[in-house]
């Protein structure tokens, strides 16, 4: 799957709050436009993804059906 259509994959299921897809598109993203980068661009910028991921953290705790449907 390219971002393109990770992206309509989330556009159509209502994903577009959440933020564990918005980061897997980002890392898409990133991994398509990779050869276009600098290493050191590269890695700047999985390096924000991480941080970004780091940062939702477990706000999911006891909302699981909620957020993910189960």
């Amino acid at each position: 799957m390219d971002s393109k259509d990770l992206a309509k994959y989330i556009e159509d299921t209502g994903g577009i709050s959440k933020p564990w897809l918005l980061l897997q598109l980002r890392l898409k993203k990133l991994e398509e436009n990779k050869l276009n980068l600098s290493k050191k661009d590269y890695m700047s910028q999985l390096e924000d993804i991480h941080q970004d991921l780091m940062k939702i953290g477990e706000w999911w705790k006891g909302r699981e059906g909620e957020v993910f449907g189960k």
